[in-house]
């Protein structure tokens, strides 16, 4: 079973999937901080499906998905202009699988609620 949060990266210049990005999950605590909950590195398909454990149980609630971009781009002597992506996306109801993919090139990116 995959996490009940899960990320794909494509890399729409290379037209490929991205891998080794370094991505972290958190959530918005009751303190209005940002808490630390799951983290991956993106595989040879440019997916991260163990951001959190298989029976680890998701809340609603606020939370922000970090892409560190700026080691994928180095590795591929590109020079970009995002050192970190984050996307921040509300979860209301922690039933269903969320599904977080990335569009990414050097210079903009592209998200969306995926399935």
């Amino acid at each position: 079973m995959n996490s009940p949060i899960t990320t794909h990266v494509l890399d729409t210049v290379r037209g490929c999937p991205a891998i080794e990005i370094h991505a972290v999950l958190e959530v918005l605590n009751k303190l209005e901080t940002w808490e630390t909950v799951g983290e991956g590195h993106t595989d040879a398909d440019g997916r991260i499906n163990n951001l959190l454990s298989d029976n680890k149980l998701i809340s609603p609630g606020t939370y922000r998905l970090t892409f560190y971009v700026s080691p994928y781009f180095q590795s591929q002597n590109v020079d970009s202009f995002y050192s970190a992506i984050p996307i921040v996306f509300t979860i209301n109801n922690p039933e269903q699988h969320y599904h977080i993919p990335l569009l990414l090139n050097p210079f903009g990116y592209s998200t969306y609620k995926g399935s």
